[in-house]
């Protein structure tokens, strides 16, 4: 029986996956391990957002205690601006590389990417 994971991240993290072209040096040879990584910068494609940045309630900031009431609804988020299917350029000293299905994906803090392109079809 196969199970249907679903990727879920947390915050303002992001799921990218890193350009393979980077991989090659200008003339077509594959760069050995650990050429990538001294890279300061890195590129890929975003393949899925966090929520975003958590924002506290108004009605919270008051004079009772928290533990007092009963929970309120989902938390409320400031929403990030990238979006799937962007290419995002990161510092990569910032990102976690992960495996998931023998591919390779990196965790990036949201603070740690530097532009975003973005195509839209006119």
């Amino acid at each position: 029986m196969k199970k249907n994971r679903e990727i879920i991240l947390v915050g303002d993290k992001v799921l990218i996956d890193p350009d393979p072209e980077k991989e090659k040096s200008p003339a077509g040879l594959y760069l050995p391990p650990g050429v990538k990584e001294k890279e300061k910068v890195q590129g890929g494609y975003v393949v899925k957002t966090g929520p975003g940045i958590p924002i506290p309630y108004p009605e919270d900031i008051d004079d009772e205690e928290p533990w007092e009431e009963e929970q309120k609804d989902e938390p409320k988020y400031i929403p990030l601006q990238a979006e799937e299917g962007d290419y995002a350029i990161f510092i990569r000293k910032s990102a976690i590389e992960i495996e998931l299905d023998q591919k390779k994906y990196l965790i990036v803090p949201h603070s740690a990417i530097l532009i975003l392109i973005r195509e839209q079809y006119v």
